[in-house]
């Protein structure tokens, strides 16, 4: 009989009793020289790593320095990350070192591979991962670092949320008012941090062998050597080729069902919430520019009656800063931009108050005023707030303010809105196509995760001995 076979990175930690109680509290300040260490070594990490693949991919070899570099860069990352925020498990200041160090409380040992799948290491750092990859989101609150990180963080922190984080700051707590860390949290946390770096090696490149779907908690991996040795043939991996294609588009149907539940969520609360007593969906900004016109880009509408009938109707609205008569009008696109064509205007970047992506076209004061160029399918003039309220219709539109004696210098509050009769109808689809996925998703997974943890090895039985004449 044979017990699991074991997983060739092995993280162990001791929980380093008596604690302090309020240490942790600091240990933020007194891990940044580590923080800054790091952060250089987790830079040229990706750049090791790919050099690596390359080298997998001609050779079928991790070259052993390189192998050494990124084990050292997890290795030290684990230490700091025990003594902070993904563990408190011990007040022992981490050593500066790649190196192993016996006697310190957190331990990573990955086993050296004499080779490598050429053809595997073209997908495990990216599609195999990608069940992995939302599990550890969970327990990290994204793992981004393992994607050698999203240019806001170094790459090596998996403590700034998630259930680990979360689970941590509980332990924290506890710590500081009785004295004690609680096991059943410490043994929990210890499972989900083995996990993240089980991942963490794989995606590296440093092993072939599928991160096992398993919480092997407690700061101890358990010894998995054959109790009784006997000739077996080789092992046959439980994730089979199906069962890790199956949790692969689980993996994907469940990102897929995120983006939907949560553009569905926004929409409907958006829907509920937002809307004026008018009932149009809203946005102001501050215009302000030294041309003699500010208008929008053109906006194309579909001839489709359901797209004319979603947009509903829209309404624009703006108050001149300093009380100057005002000229707010929708035309078709090209009539408007005939009318300015000689006239220097500024077309919006963004609807939002940063007016960075503003763009200035040069020209000079228009020909006429605005209110009688004769290209505006609806419009509104004079002094305090004007407003334009307009049905939809097909075709290519622009939106333009001006003064409406056509001088120079725009500065007004603008607010452009739709009714979006539809927006409710469109959330409630989100929602359900979302739940359906996220379904499908689960459930995928979940069966392949089921039968991959059922599935064991092969037996062979032992045939009795023989007598000797046969």
């Amino acid at each position: 009989m044979t017990a699991p076979r074991s997983y060739p990175v092995r993280v162990e930690a001791t929980l380093d009793e008596p604690l302090s109680r309020g240490l942790w509290l600091v240990k933020w300040l007194l891990a940044v020289p580590h923080y800054v260490v790091l952060a250089f070594l987790w830079f040229a990490y990706p750049f090791v790593t790919i050099a690596a693949f390359f080298a997998i991919l001609v050779t079928g070899r991790y070259p052993r320095s390189l192998f050494a570099f990124t084990s050292g860069v997890l290795r030290w990352s684990w230490r700091v990350q025990y003594y902070s925020y993904a563990g408190l498990g011990t007040d022992r200041y981490p050593p500066f070192t790649f190196a192993d160090v016996p006697d310190y409380p957190a331990r990573l040992e990955i086993a050296y591979p004499e080779r490598l799948s050429r053809g595997l290491v073209l997908v495990k750092w990216w599609l195999l991962a990608i069940p992995h990859f939302v599990i550890v989101g969970l327990f990290a609150g994204g793992g981004s670092w393992l994607l050698f990180g999203n240019g806001t963080d170094d790459g090596f922190d998996w403590a700034a949320g998630g259930l680990v984080g979360v689970l941590v700051l509980v332990a924290g707590v506890v710590l500081l008012f009785t004295g004690r860390y609680p096991r059943p949290i410490f043994d929990f946390v210890l499972g989900m941090d083995r996990w993240v770096l089980r991942v963490a090696a794989y995606v590296s490149l440093m092993t072939d062998e599928y991160p096992p779907f398993r919480l092997d908690m407690g700061g101890t991996e358990a010894d998995v050597e054959p109790v009784h040795p006997q000739p077996s043939p080789a092992r046959v991996s439980a994730w089979t080729g199906g069962r890790i294609v199956a949790a692969v588009s689980g993996a994907v149907l469940l990102l897929g069902a995120m983006g939907l539940l949560t553009g569905g969520g926004t929409l409907l609360w958006a829907d509920r919430t937002q809307r004026d007593a008018d009932g149009y969906l809203s946005g102001s900004t501050t215009l302000v520019s030294d041309s003699y016109a500010v208008l929008t880009d053109p906006v194309r509408i579909s001839g489709a009656p359901d797209v004319v009938a979603a947009v509903g109707d829209v309404r624009v609205r703006a108050t001149a800063a300093d009380g100057h008569p005002l000229f707010v009008g929708i035309g078709r696109s090209e009539d408007v931009a005939g009318y300015l064509a000689e006239t220097e205007y500024t077309s919006l970047g963004s609807v939002a108050d940063n007016r960075s992506g503003d763009r200035v076209h040069p020209g000079g004061a228009p020909a006429t005023p605005p209110g009688g160029a004769g290209v505006w399918t609806a419009t509104a003039s004079g002094s305090g707030t004007q407003t334009v309220s307009w049905p939809v219709r097909d075709g290519q539109w622009t939106a333009v303010v001006m003064n409406a004696d056509g001088s120079r210098g725009i500065s007004v509050r603008a607010e452009a809105g739709t009714t979006a009769p539809a927006i409710g109808w469109i959330a409630l689809g989100l929602l359900l196509a979302g739940a359906v996925l996220l379904a499908g998703g689960a459930l995928l997974i979940g069966l392949a995760a089921r039968r991959a943890h059922h599935a064991g090895p092969p037996i062979t039985p032992v045939p009795p001995d023989l007598p000797s004449h046969v």
